[in-house]
């Protein structure tokens, strides 16, 4: 069986630096056998990724933004763990959309965060989840996700 680290070397993704938070936070916090991630926002080593969905940029495009907010959920999590094979589930994912009025694919922007989550953790990746519209994000950001994931001692 395949590490996380091992699957995500396959699939070709460095996991970036954290961030660190733009406000009054902190990026994670572990409680228990949980570990609750702030949100990450859609940042790449290239920049911030802009825009509302609808408006200025196509569901592709948000799908990829959401996977980036995955890979920075991943980099926190890394960051707090050490070792990605301590996550035993990835239990909840909050995703964020920056929509314009009637944009409605908010589901599959936020597939993006989601597709990775099973990419990387396998069945454990499979999580319950939330997926709204926003008409902002901080920094102007397309796609924002946070996560719990339960962990092993």
């Amino acid at each position: 069986m395949s590490t996380p680290e091992a699957r995500l070397d396959a699939l070709g993704i460095v996991l970036p630096a954290p961030m660190k938070p733009v406000a009054t936070y902190v990026p994670y916090v572990q409680t228990g056998n949980l570990l609750f991630v702030s949100g990450q926002v859609s940042a790449s080593p290239d920049g911030l990724i802009k825009g509302r969905l609808g408006e200025d940029m196509e569901l592709s495009a948000g799908q990829q933004a959401a996977r980036i907010c995955g890979i920075n959920l991943i980099s926190q999590c890394h960051a707090a763990l050490g070792d990605l094979s301590r996550i035993k589930r990835v239990v909840k994912l909050g995703g964020f959309v920056n929509a314009a009025p009637g944009f409605t694919d908010i589901p599959q922007v936020i597939n993006g965060c989601s597709d990775l989550m099973a990419e990387v953790f396998g069945d454990a990746g499979k999580h319950a989840r939330s997926a709204v519209s926003c008409p902002e994000l901080p920094l102007g950001v397309a796609v924002e996700v946070d996560g719990i994931f339960e962990i092993a001692g």
